[in-house]
């Protein structure tokens, strides 16, 4: 009797600045979403919003979001242009633990074009699943 171990394909590596720049997009979107958020607040609430210390706290707050959203994707691409060509990685472990679908395959390498978030829909739209 001979035993042939079952062998595992080896896990798919990539270029880390290949991963380093969908992360720096990510990024990018998500400075993009909130900052959406603040013109609907000021819609929502009327100019006398900015009145509140409370709600300008809040508003401070999506402002800074933005920024350190923004600023943590420049510094990723910023430093992703001093990796060496040859450095890879692999994700799969990494990609297990996004739990976002569109963003597993935006990190994963699958083309996304856009926004994550569909910017035509009504407001009260909303998909079932």
């Amino acid at each position: 009797m001979t035993f042939n171990p079952v062998m595992e394909p080896p896990a798919p590596v990539e270029a880390l600045s290949d991963i380093l720049m969908r992360i720096v997009s990510e990024l990018h979107d998500v400075a993009y979403l909130i900052e959406r958020i603040e013109p609907q607040l000021l819609d929502l609430g009327g100019a006398e919003i900015l009145n509140s210390p409370d709600s300008m706290k809040v508003m401070q707050g999506i402002d800074l979001a933005v920024q350190k959203s923004r600023g943590l994707a420049e510094f990723i691409d910023t430093i992703t242009g001093e990796i060496p060509h040859g450095w890879a990685v692999d994700v799969a472990t990494a990609l297990s633990l996004v739990k976002l679908a569109e963003m597993q395959k935006a990190l994963g390498g699958a083309t996304r074009h856009g926004h994550s978030q569909p910017l035509s829909k009504a407001a009260g739209d909303f998909d079932f699943f």
